[in-house]
């Protein structure tokens, strides 16, 4: 049965005549490029995942969260063409949780994709979620059929369910991910990543399952250096990780104003000691116009060739340069020592103009890196948005930007969930992001939409 806002993810994005007085991007459009709607109308939806098939890559699985009454659900959509259409799958909101959110989504090497999110009844104390939180937990769920159907049982990879046990935590942003490396000694574990808040700090925790997500090791702290105990920069979060072909993990977060890194060679059973590699500005900014809360959090992406040490890159945002810029830095030493960091986005600088909540992905077949990002140059006011791809073929040297959409929106200081997501398969790349709708006004609506290119139907040969 398909879901009411199925015939909204078959069309291709509106435009929005008010968006017609923001002046247009001089930016060239990603070749062979498109816009999709995924979610329907009347909603708050955000905080989008995407992830595609390596054994089919016309398969793709997108997440997300939100509904009609800002009450998180977890939905998830399906493709079966590339990406061309998407189909809402049923099923997928837990029944017995008043919200689900914080969603994202993996396929491993047999095809099965997976849904992880936190389902919780209520918050605790406003950014001090531990306290007075009540049951919450982790949970992961997957699809045999490439995210078409979903098993009704959830996984607990750690989960207080009934909200009056001992030392109550607040668990938070996960993040799940596949060793689908095919020469790995670990292919085919999941590992989840991310922060609990304790009533006194933040730590990072992580577990791994070697049985398809049926179940869960025990939560293994991966942090030496407690964070603030409240959701604001000071507190430890942003966990993300890359894993290389020879199963290694290479995870990071954000301490503070630096970005952390540990390393697991075991498949995730113990982690070396984390050190901090690359300094930032605060990961959180409130002082993007129009933006109810952004942040720069790190994402870590590695090359998938089977070297001692394969090209590692950390993509991050900050207003080191007065107004909020995109920026990447990459290793050829496993991590040990870290390039100048590269301004992705390529408008002039100082200009008082806005790119963030960027995404990262490489590309495994080419080795390319891709970024997609907000970005407001086209508007000297600062409050237009357009979504950008950025492109390098030079190991993250430099990058050629694109245009991916060509219709603005403006923010109107609606939460636009905290992160996007981009995959990269084969010179496709495919990413999703939030967007306000054009006719709401007082509580502005919210939109998940999905963009695609195809490079290898296009001749850039003279890019750098």
């Amino acid at each position: 049965m398909r879901s009411p806002a199925f015939s909204f993810s078959l069309l291709v994005s509106f435009l929005n005549p008010a968006s017609l007085l923001f002046a247009q991007s001089p930016l060239a459009p990603a070749p062979d490029s498109a816009v999709l709607r995924i979610s329907a109308s009347g909603g708050r939806f955000t905080e989008p995942s995407i992830a595609v098939n390596p054994n089919n890559p016309n398969q793709l699985v997108i997440v997300y969260q939100g509904g009609k009454e800002a009450q998180g659900s977890a939905t998830a959509a399906y493709s079966r063409d590339g990406g061309l259409t998407f189909t809402i799958a049923e099923g997928t909101k837990p029944a017995d949780w008043r919200v689900a959110g914080d969603v994202t989504t993996t396929f491993d090497n047999h095809g099965h994709a997976f849904l992880c999110y936190i389902a919780f009844d209520r918050l605790g104390t406003t950014s001090y979620w531990a306290h007075n939180a009540g049951r919450n937990g982790i949970f992961v769920r997957r699809s045999l059929d490439g995210g078409k159907t979903w098993e009704p049982h959830a996984a607990a990879v750690k989960s207080f369910p009934a909200g009056t046990e001992p030392n109550l935590a607040f668990e938070d942003e996960p993040r799940i991910f596949a060793d689908n490396q095919p020469g790995s000694p670990f292919a085919d574990n999941l590992y989840v990543g991310w922060v609990e808040w304790q009533i006194d700090k933040s730590v990072m925790l992580f577990s791994r399952s070697t049985d398809s997500g049926l179940t869960w090791s025990s939560p293994l702290k991966i942090s030496t250096h407690p964070g603030l105990p409240r959701d604001d920069n000071g507190s430890l979060g942003g966990y993300f990780q890359a894993i290389a072909a020879d199963g290694s993990i290479y995870a990071i977060w954000n301490d503070g104003n630096s970005i952390t890194l540990a390393e697991s060679h075991d498949g995730g059973r113990s982690f070396r000691r984390p050190h901090s590699v690359i300094e930032t500005g605060p990961p959180y900014f409130g002082d993007v116009p129009g933006i109810s809360r952004v942040e720069g959090f790190a994402e870590i992406a590695v090359s998938s060739a089977r070297e001692k040490h394969p090209p590692l890159y950390i993509a991050w945002s900050d207003y080191r340069n007065g107004d909020v810029d995109v920026f990447l830095a990459s290793s050829s030493d496993g991590g040990r020592k870290w390039s100048a960091p590269v301004r992705v986005n390529d408008d002039p600088l100082h200009n008082g103009c806005d790119q963030f909540y960027q995404s990262l992905a490489v590309d495994p077949a080419t080795g390319y890196v891709y970024l997609l990002f907000y970005d407001r140059r086209a508007d000297s006011h600062n409050r237009a948005i357009k979504l950008t791809l950025a492109r390098s073929t030079n190991g993250g040297q430099t990058f050629s930007n694109y245009a991916l959409t060509t219709t603005a929106f403006d923010g109107r200081a609606a939460f636009l969930g905290d992160y996007t997501w981009l995959t990269a398969f084969r010179d496709r790349v495919y990413g999703v992001w939030t967007e306000t709708a054009p006719d709401s006004h007082d509580r502005p609506e919210t939109i998940i939409y999905c963009g695609r290119a195809n490079f290898a139907a296009s001749h850039h040969g003279a890019e750098q």
